[in-house]
């Protein structure tokens, strides 16, 4: 269904709101359900661990490799499928299975029967779930919406609804743990992938399957994808520095978690509202990047986010004191390391946008994002190994100075400190088959960040 556009005179067009789009506030709403749900889940999840089923640091670091991995086992292959599929259909089939899945804990729980095995099983199984889920909704929006002139608003409506549910999801979380229990916390997420399947199912436009195309093997469309992100310097350097951060970021933050909870009696309230106040750093970052690109470097933003990104995370092993110092402390760093976070992000996706054909761009990000989260997902289980040998602390020590010599390293070495504009797009012999060879530069970046949460 497509919002008609306003009459206007000579060469302007009032458009109508897309509040007037029914199937794009339909799925916006149920969208933004799955989104307040997923927040829950990122602290409800390794809360149940901890506390419920008293997970030791190396089964807590396990537990967040699960959850990242599919996106390096399945992601590349779930891109080739999307393409060639309806992707209504693969978002419902992905909530379905999330929300039995994430129902089953409570459930279990009830009946005595939730132990870290069936947990961990549970956690890959949702992962997976989440990763065709993410592949498909960003490729139907375009569908809903069809005048490419409502992309913009429609892509600012749902980065608005992501990061609103960034601030608000742990602290829901929080309360519900406290108040009720982890595992009963999680049955709130179930709840809202049913609301967003059901918003899906009442969705009326018509999603034409793809064209029938001369079908190419799956594995010469996958390795078209990798050999661009291996041969771009700017892509490549993109996934390296990304796949680093999510390492760095997937060891912190579980072994945060359980340090604040039993080294230094932080209340699971507490704690969501750290990570809620925290998240209000990304919307900041989102509303200042643009305007800082425009007055200094593209280079020196880039930089600056980086380091802000990452230092602040120092602040977690070496933060002591009372709970409301405590408190203090960990929201700043999490507020400054969202906030540089959400700005490293809008910059490496502009410039992967911008550098990389159209004909490529499915293959380009699913290969980026399996570097991305394949080495992201090693973090978790290198930290709680540390931490069952060394201590919790320890480990937090370990995990943060080594982003700090990441960062230096990142910032000194990378091509994308020294572009002063946003990069023109390259011209690749090689696909010119394919389609047109840039994006163009007014392309708009993806307002949902690739580094994991």
């Amino acid at each position: 269904m497509t919002a008609p556009a306003g009459v206007g005179s000579g060469d302007t067009v009032v458009r109508r709101s897309l509040w007037h789009n029914r199937d794009f506030v339909t799925f916006w709403s149920g969208e933004t359900l799955s989104l307040f749900g997923t927040q829950i889940t990122v602290l409800a999840l390794p809360l149940t661990a901890v506390i419920t089923l008293d997970a030791q640091p190396e089964q807590l670091g396990i537990l967040r490799f699960l959850q990242m991995v599919p996106y390096l086992l399945f992601g590349p292959l779930f891109g080739v499928w999307v393409d060639r599929h309806r992707r209504r259909t693969a978002m419902i089939g992905a909530n379905v299975v999330r929300m039995v899945l994430i129902g089953l804990i409570p459930v279990l729980a009830g009946l005595g029967q939730l132990n870290m095995p069936v947990l961990l099983m549970i956690t890959f199984c949702v992962g997976m779930g989440a990763v065709l889920f993410d592949i498909s909704w960003m490729s139907f929006v375009p569908t809903l919406i069809r005048d490419p002139g409502y992309l913009v608003d429609a892509n600012s409506k749902l980065a608005a609804t992501s990061a609103t549910a960034d601030a608000a999801g742990p602290g829901v979380a929080g309360a519900l743990v406290n108040l009720l229990s982890a595992p009963v916390a999680m049955a709130a997420n179930a709840v809202t992938y049913l609301g967003s399947v059901i918003s899906l199912l009442l969705i009326r436009t018509e999603e034409k399957p793809p064209p029938a195309t001369v079908k190419r093997r799956i594995r010469t469309e996958l390795a078209q994808g990798f050999a661009f992100v291996a041969r771009n310097r700017l892509v490549r350097w993109i996934a390296l520095v990304g796949g680093l951060a999510n390492f760095f970021l997937s060891a912190t933050q579980p072994m945060f978690i359980l340090f604040a909870v039993r080294e230094q009696d932080v209340p699971s309230s507490m704690l969501g509202l750290i990570f809620s106040i925290g998240a209000g750093g990304g919307i900041i970052g989102g509303m200042i990047c643009r305007r800082l690109i425009e007055r200094l470097h593209l280079g020196r933003v880039y930089a600056g986010a980086l380091c802000v990104a990452f230092v602040p995370a120092l602040l977690l092993p070496a933060a002591s004191g009372p709970t409301l110092v405590l408190g203090v402390l960990y929201t700043v760093a999490w507020f400054l390391g969202s906030l540089g976070l959400t700005m490293v992000n809008i910059v490496i996706m502009s410039v992967r946008q911008n550098v990389t054909p159209p004909s490529l761009l499915g293959r380009m990000n699913a290969a980026v994002r399996a570097v991305m989260f394949g080495l992201g997902a090693l973090g978790g289980p290198v930290a709680g190994l540390i931490a069952a040998t060394a201590g919790v602390r320890e480990a937090l020590w370990i995990s943060t100075g080594c982003s700090g010599v990441f960062v230096l390293c990142g910032v000194a070495l990378s091509p994308l400190t020294r572009m002063r504009t946003m990069p023109g797009a390259a011209t690749d012999p090689a696909d010119q088959a394919d389609g047109p060879d840039h994006a163009g530069p007014g392309s708009r970046p993806p307002s949902v960040p690739e580094m994991a949460d």
